[in-house]
């Protein structure tokens, strides 16, 4: 039993080195010419009038921030900070799921309330950062 478990492990393994000859690599016999159009495209029209550019009809709206707003909506975009401003709230901002606040330092939480983490200058946006520069 143990000789041809391992005769049946040896043909595996060299079972896998087995090549296959190589094709001679053959021209295709016949190539077919490229198509043509059946019937020939017109020349595009000219005027001797000059192309003035027409208005869209509604400009497309210009989102102020690639960020989500906070949940609620109480936030205003800020775009010199790159946060939403918590409104009602002293120095409360939020971005990407996250708020920030100040308070004689920085802190950052996943709610308006906290809990709260310390964090220095190198955890908040560079907006903030540059606001508060101490």
């Amino acid at each position: 039993m143990k000789g041809r478990l391992l005769a049946l492990g040896a043909m595996l393994v060299l079972g896998g080195c087995v090549v296959q000859p190589q094709q001679p690599e053959q021209p295709p016999s016949h190539v077919p010419p490229p198509s043509q159009p059946s019937k020939p495209i017109p020349p595009a029209r000219t005027s001797s009038a000059p192309i003035t550019p027409q208005p869209s009809a509604a400009p497309a709206a210009k989102r102020p921030t690639q960020f989500a707003p906070p949940p609620g909506g109480k936030g205003r975009w800020d775009a010199s900070l790159g946060v939403y401003v918590i409104q009602g709230q002293k120095d409360l901002f939020y971005r990407q799921r996250t708020y920030y606040h100040w308070d004689n330092g920085w802190y950052w939480g996943v709610g308006p309330q906290g809990p709260w983490t310390e964090t220095d200058s190198s955890g908040v946006p560079p907006g903030l950062t540059r606001k508060y520069a101490q």
